[in-house]
């Protein structure tokens, strides 16, 4: 037979409430379960919804110039929209060694003058 006093002893990390259940279970709820993780990764979160979101910016400013797959594009242009040219996902470089910068499914190679061509990732990019 269990021992209740046990139980009894077990108490919620993040509400301080009794806990019952699984001797191995840390906390009441799944609410106060994801409260607690929540608070822990508060700060990576942050950090990596800031930098997913310059990222989706970035997309959507290439698919707004690129609407069929391959289109040339000022530089400036591209910064005017809100284009920030330090993040990126990948890059693939070419058998020639032309670099093509990615976010996501959409790309860029810098060109000269300033211009830049834009491409939609094939199959074969990796």
């Amino acid at each position: 037979m269990k021992d209740l006093t046990q139980d009894d002893k077990r108490v919620c990390e993040n509400c301080g409430d009794p806990i019952t259940g699984r001797s191995d279970k840390r906390f009441c709820s799944d609410y106060c379960r994801n409260i607690k993780h929540n608070l822990l990764n508060r700060d990576n979160s942050n950090y990596m919804r800031k930098v997913n979101n310059i990222l989706r910016k970035n997309r959507r400013i290439l698919a707004k110039f690129n609407p069929h797959g391959k289109a040339k594009v000022l530089g400036t242009t591209l910064m005017e929209e809100g284009f920030n040219f330090a993040y990126f996902t990948n890059v693939y470089e070419t058998k020639k060694g032309m670099r093509y910068h990615f976010c996501y499914d959409q790309g860029y190679l810098k060109l000269e003058d300033g211009w830049y061509a834009l491409v939609e990732r094939q199959s074969y990019v990796k």
